[in-house]
């Protein structure tokens, strides 16, 4: 079957109607009610899937070979409340719980950053507060948007209110741009977070940052959450929420290879927005950034 046909899953996966005998799921949460700026985010989760279907199973670079001792699938799109931003919240750890439950680690397909907060809640019941890898523009730490408190930009503040990440094992890399406060990427730091501004990485490799990371995580569960707006424009124009003076593609892959060793509990890539990039630039390095992430996973077998 050539690749421009077949099946329009992830990856051209196997569908799979839910997480029950699986390693590792990839899901789509197909949803751009919490988004400030533009919309199309709900659209995210079916571009990607288009825009994977040329990679193939094994992973000429690091030499992973996730299909080998993984067993892994798409189990479609969460039904998310296209008018009620807080019943999809509830939806979405719902969900999440159940995947959970099954064992299975899953791999996300955004939407709006929103949707990481429900998913955190489901992460802490299920393991306990959670190491957490954020790779964004935004701190997305808002005390409210609009008078909301559930919205994409106020996810990690909700998240660390209810106990759901070990504020100890916390980093978020890439954050720049303009702000409300001269101090508002400080928040977290207060908390405990180590915060990577987008220009303490310009011109470097973060492939030491990572060694860092992996040795502040240690044994203990984490979750990776990567926004594509973590990258500049020239990369990832697709986004609603762009931020000149972003992180270059490379950058990207060491910090999600960087993860390997790690006992990643989920991960997600969210904010890809394709009515603003016609040529699905954006949805195809979101495709292999997921695929990137799944080749990180716990239990995948690398080949010599």
């Amino acid at each position: 079957m050539p690749r421009f046909a077949g099946p329009g899953t992830m990856m051209r996966l196997p569908a799979a109607a839910s997480a029950e005998g699986l390693d590792a799921c990839f899901v789509g949460i197909p949803m751009d009610i919490g988004a400030s700026h533009r919309a199309g985010t709900r659209f995210g989760p079916r571009q990607i899937r288009q825009e994977s279907t040329m990679i193939r199973p094994y992973n000429m670079a690091t030499r992973a070979a996730p299909f080998d001792s993984l067993q892994v699938a798409d189990i479609g799109d969460i039904p998310t409340n296209t008018f009620d931003l807080k019943k999809s919240v509830a939806i979405i750890e719902e969900h999440y719980d159940q995947i959970l439950q099954a064992g299975c680690i899953p791999l996300g397909l955004g939407g709006d950053h929103t949707l990481v907060y429900p998913i955190l809640r489901a992460m802490a019941k299920k393991h306990g507060p959670v190491g957490l890898i954020h790779v964004d523009a935004h701190a997305d730490i808002n005390e409210h948007m609009f008078g909301e408190k559930i919205a994409h930009g106020t996810p990690f503040r909700r998240a660390i209110e209810d106990g759901a990440i070990d504020c100890q094992r916390a980093v978020q890399i890439g954050l720049r741009g303009s702000g409300y406060s001269a101090d508002e990427f400080d928040w977290t730091r207060s908390k405990g977070f180590r915060v990577v501004p987008a220009e303490e990485c310009w011109h470097k490799s973060l492939t030491p940052l990572m060694a860092e990371v992996r040795a502040m995580m240690g044994d203990g569960p984490v979750y990776l959450s990567y926004d594509i707006d973590s990258l500049d424009p020239a990369f990832a124009p697709g986004t609603g929420t762009l931020e000149v003076g972003g992180l270059t593609i490379w950058q990207g892959l060491e910090i999600v290879r960087g993860c390997r060793g790690l006992n990643l509990v989920g991960c997600d890539l969210v904010e890809v927005s394709p009515p603003y990039d016609p040529a699905g630039t954006t949805a195809l390095v979101a495709a292999n950034l997921l695929f990137e992430m799944l080749c990180v996973l716990p239990g995948v077998q690398y080949r010599t």
